[in-house]
């Protein structure tokens, strides 16, 4: 008998793996919910919402993860060496990517200081070459222009709009 509430109890790793899975379920609603409160009480953009619950995927993911690891019993030696050397080599692909990673950190500043909007009309300060068009879409790496006059459309790298400067020639009219 006492073998048995020994199986089932909270010392399970089991037990504990489970736990750990419901609470990880708990918190992404949870954060659903917050989110969805927030951004209708302070009116963001859809695409910023969706950006943010993505992100807090990622930290609840990688947080159970390591939760998961400390239950089973994982050597963190390995998992140390098996971690630096991906990073190392993420570390190499950034290196020679150099454009990939500025503009990764030029999509997170302007998702910060948002200067511009999906809708808003703008136009890319810059003496070579004279873009001016609607705002279509904002990623991570390019933000999507609609040029009405040409009927195209064109991908400008994040870099160029944190630094050449944009000018708003219109915002959208829900803002």
């Amino acid at each position: 008998m006492k073998n048995r509430f020994l199986e089932l109890s909270f010392y399970n790793p089991f037990i504990q793996f489970l736990l750990l899975v419901a609470t990880l379920f708990f918190l992404i609603h949870i954060t659903k919910k917050l989110t969805r409160s927030y951004i209708v009480k302070n009116a963001i953009e859809p695409h910023r919402r969706k950006l943010i619950l993505n992100l807090s995927y990622f930290l609840y993911y990688t947080l159970a993860l390591f939760i998961s690891l400390i239950i089973f019993g994982i050597n963190f030696k390995e998992v140390i060496v098996f971690a630096s050397s991906i990073l190392a080599v993420l570390g190499v692909g950034f290196f020679a990517q150099w454009s990939i990673l500025s503009n990764l950190t030029a999509s997170i500043i302007l998702f910060f200081y948002h200067p511009m909007r999906i809708g808003d009309t703008i136009k890319i300060i810059d003496k070579d070459f004279d873009l001016q068009g609607v705002v279509k879409n904002i990623t991570g790496f390019y933000v999507l222009l609609y040029m009405p006059e040409e009927k195209r459309e064109i991908t400008v790298p994040n870099t160029i709009i944190l630094y050449k400067g944009i000018e708003l020639i219109k915002k959208q009219n829900n803002s």
